[in-house]
């Protein structure tokens, strides 16, 4: 999935342009914009923060502004992610477009991303994936012109499986790992793999590996002598400060807290063991 920030001045031209991938776009700021699929007829709109419209592909729209700066933020979804919502149907999956889109589980998508944007992406590749695939499935459901139903399954992903998984993901805990690796690594498409994963542990691959990571650090912290960064670089996090904040969501402390509670209470053991 792309996702980028566009800037609209007053006083310029119209711009005009053409999605070749169907597009999300969710205002960042309240204003208003004059949008038509020609020059000649453009309508206004007003949008607050937050609202949303969906640009088909192959759309030509026409945009202007008379706010002195206006922003949107644009998540283009990748045809992949679209066939696969549609259970690899072959083909152009085509959405309609909706000047403007009421939908809370997609503005709730949309804002995750933009909330993960604002953050610099620290989670990585993996997690705009599953949001990618999450967008895709919702969009697909609500708003393809040729709709495929999401078929839905028993059970889930069989013990080998999870087992080669757990693996796949030990081994490459370091690096930046996206949903269709993980897929890959079962041999399943990314969809189907996302859907049966959570139906077989009832996390998403994202939470799984977030998890995993976390495990892997307290392990580390429990030495004296690690560096929380060499900790966070280790466990695959972009940085130490994302590292701290995701820590300390799960765990409820910061790293070097876990560390030192850890410590203590195995002097404190030691000092009880002396004594008895």
């Amino acid at each position: 999935m792309r996702v980028e920030v566009n800037v609209l001045e007053s006083g310029r031209d119209p711009r005009v342009s053409v999605q070749h991938r169907p597009a999300l776009m969710m205002a960042l700021r309240t204003g208003s914009l004059e949008v038509g699929s020609r020059c000649s007829e453009m309508k206004r709109f007003a949008f607050g923060a937050g609202e949303m419209c969906l640009v088909p592909r192959h759309v030509e729209t026409w945009i202007r502004t008379d706010e002195l700066q206006y922003s949107y933020l644009s998540c283009d979804i990748s045809d992949v992610a679209l066939a696969a919502a549609c259970d690899g149907t072959t083909g152009d999956v085509e959405l309609r477009r909706v000047g403007k889109l009421v939908d809370a589980r997609v503005g709730a998508l949309a804002a995750a991303v933009n909330a993960e944007r604002v953050a610099g992406f620290p989670s990585g590749r993996l997690f705009l994936d599953s949001v990618e695939q999450a967008l895709a499935i919702a969009l697909v459901n609500g708003y393809a012109v040729r709709h495929c139903s999401v078929q839905t399954h028993r059970g889930g992903l069989g013990s080998a499986r999870l087992r080669r998984i757990k693996e796949f993901v030990d081994a490459k805990i370091e690096d930046e790992l996206t949903l269709c690796e993980m897929a890959q690594a079962v041999e399943l498409s990314t969809a189907y793999f996302s859907r049966m994963f959570r139906k077989s542990t009832g996390e998403t691959p994202h939470q799984f590996l977030l998890r995993q990571r976390i495990a892997r650090a307290k392990m580390m912290l429990r030495s004296a002598d690690a560096r929380v960064l060499d900790v966070a670089v280790a466990c695959g996090f972009k940085s130490q400060q994302h590292f701290a904040q995701a820590f300390r969501r799960v765990c409820g402390v910061c790293p070097k807290e876990y560390r030192q509670e850890f410590l203590d209470d195995e002097m404190t053991d030691a000092r009880e063991l002396v004594n008895s």
